[in-house]
């Protein structure tokens, strides 16, 4: 596609930070699948992640043997372990490799051969750049490539050219879009690493910066080259040692100053990390403004989706503030977020700004401001000195869309938080029913409403039967005295149900509580098994009156058989 081609139509734009999920199972018991994967692409994968330095649980290859039920099962068990393990790392879940391998239907594309067609067709109107060479895997971003570049008639000074896809947060007009990616180089700030050029269409756009040997924020803290790729970067450094106390305080100073002229210009950024920061010298100058206008997702949306309270671009900014001040403090990120208890800091204040950002309570109860954070102890005291003035003049109607395109995000932030909330919920409830105790609780009500149902079927067969008798020979039936009435009842009459086969035994308490048990079984089958009815304690054996008046077809010797069982 040309560079300024207007994108597909229907082109759906991924927001690359969702974070996947993947259970193995064996293939004889799937319904429905995403990814089939051979241990063959288990083991590519792998040997393509070698990059990062790390020790990955991928189960060992078996030639022999290897169909073999509890083999297979055990390795599903491993696979499932190994998988686990990659997503549930901040960096490995985030590369290319990874997406591709889960899934391949929304990562087909050469993201590199995009962007060298959409560079090689910038140059064509613009003779004066000249490629040197690619800067392959050096960011996080899958849609986003650098290329290392130079001035024709300044062959020795060394530039960077980002280019970089839409992403779905990108709700400006494209010619909105265009002009103010067009007003970055404008942008005059002591604490912004400054554009040199800025193109872009309807579906990317194209910055050029000047090339820093010393690298960013982040390679500072790693001991890392900035040409490296990301991986070997980041993921396993060699020493973890964080920063030393006073370059927190003026970094951190002036990271917090620069997002202050944002958010008074009414600019969105939501990208802050310690790669986004440029060093220059002891001075830190913020990188890709132009990250909020392409609608790119934050590294850290994992994170602060979690978390309805942080739902604006000032509190997101605040929230990745406490990340990057926690690498610089400790040397490595925060193992989750949020951050039960913090380990032993250079300072006390250091510590106070991390529980005001990254802490439960935190967390729960919403980010403080900028203009909070530059009042606390760890940063009052820092003094400022530099003379370049900010500028950054935005048009009136420009600020206008800004502020839709930022309220539109914060919308969607807002919507994935609300069913990240509603999805956790489900889960736990599937949880708490799906324990063992609950399982227990079920067992037990269904059987009291088994036996609540079964007494009242159970009475209403009593009546009838007690009806139909006293119908039949109510003469036979003793009188009662008026003058003696007959006590409660509090013994068990067990009757045997006249049928054509034994099969059920109705047993009938006449109490005052009233219980009745149902048994579906043979007469054998009775819980005094082996046992007359009649010897059974509590019950009391009587031949059913009437019987031969009402059933003379009934012989005598098929009740004493009966009666012998």
């Amino acid at each position: 596609m040309a560079f300024m081609e207007k994108p597909p139509a229907g082109k759906v734009l991924l927001d690359d930070t969702v974070p996947l999920t993947a259970a193995i199972e064996a293939s004889q018991s799937l319904q429905s699948h995403t990814i089939v994967r051979r241990y063959s692409d288990f083991d590519l994968l792998n040997n393509s992640l070698q990059i990062a330095g790390l020790s990955l649980p991928l189960p060992p290859k078996k030639l022999i043997g290897n169909m073999d039920r509890e083999f297979i099962a055990e390795r599903q068990k491993g696979l499932q372990n190994y998988l686990n393990v990659i997503t549930t790392n901040h960096i490995l879940s985030n590369c290319e490799l990874v997406k591709k391998f889960l899934d391949p239907n929304n990562y087909s594309a050469n993201y590199t051969e995009i962007a060298l067609q959409q560079v090689s067709m910038f140059f064509r109107s613009e003779p004066k750049w000249e490629v040197v060479e690619p800067l392959k895997d050096i960011g996080w971003r899958i849609r986003k490539k650098y290329f290392l570049m130079k001035i024709k008639n300044q062959p020795k000074e060394r530039l960077v050219l980002s280019w970089a896809d839409l992403g779905p947060d990108k709700y400006l007009s494209d010619k909105d879009f265009q002009c103010l990616i067009k007003l970055l180089p404008s942008c005059l700030h002591p604490y912004i690493y400054r554009v040199t050029f800025a193109t872009a269409n309807e579906s990317s756009a194209l910055l050029i910066r000047m090339f820093n040997e010393k690298g960013t924020l982040k390679d500072l803290i790693y001991k890392s080259k900035p040409k490296d790729p990301f991986l070997k970067k980041y993921c396993n450094p060699k020493k973890i040692q964080g920063l030393e106390l006073q370059q927190i305080k003026t970094y951190g100073r002036q990271i917090l100053e620069v997002l202050k002229f944002l958010h008074d210009k009414g600019f969105p950024y939501g990208h802050l990390h310690a790669s986004n920061v440029m060093l220059d010298g002891d001075t830190c100058r913020l990188l890709d403004l132009e990250n909020s206008l392409l609608g790119l997702p934050s590294l850290y949306r994992s994170y602060f989706s979690q978390f309805r309270k942080i739902n604006t671009l000032e509190s997101v900014d605040v929230h990745c503030f406490g990340h990057l001040l926690y690498e610089m403090t400790y040397g490595r990120p925060p193992d989750s977020v949020p951050v039960d208890s913090f380990p032993p800091a250079p300072s006390m204040a250091v510590v106070a700004v991390l529980e005001s950002t990254l802490s439960c309570e935190a967390c729960k109860n919403g980010m403080p401001t900028v203009s909070r954070l530059l009042q606390m102890p760890l940063f009052s005291d820092v003094l400022l000195t530099t003379s370049e003035k900010p500028q950054f003049k935005i048009p009136t109607k420009l600020k206008e869309a800004l502020r839709i395109a930022k309220e539109c995000i914060e919308k969607r932030l807002i919507e994935e938080q609300k069913q990240i909330h509603q999805h956790r919920r489900l889960t736990r409830a599937q949880s708490h029913h799906g324990s063992e105790e609950e399982r227990k609780k079920r067992k037990i009500l269904a059987r009291k409403k088994s036996k609540r149902s079964a007494l009242e079927n159970s009475e209403e067969h009593s009546a009838k039967y007690n009806n139909s008798n006293n119908s039949g020979s109510g003469a036979s039936s003793p009188l009662t005295s008026p003058s003696s009435p007959t006590p409660p009842s509090t013994s068990v009459t067990c009757h045997l149900p006249v049928c054509q086969q034994e099969e059920d035994i109705c047993i009938t308490s006449t109490s005052s509580t009233s219980t009745t048990t149902t048994t579906s079984s043979s007469l054998a089958s009775c819980e005094h098994r082996g046992t007359c009815p009649a010897l059974v304690s509590g019950c009391e054996w009587r031949e059913p009156r009437g019987l031969a008046q009402l059933y003379p077809e009934f012989p005598k010797r098929n009740f004493e058989e009966s009666q012998n069982l």
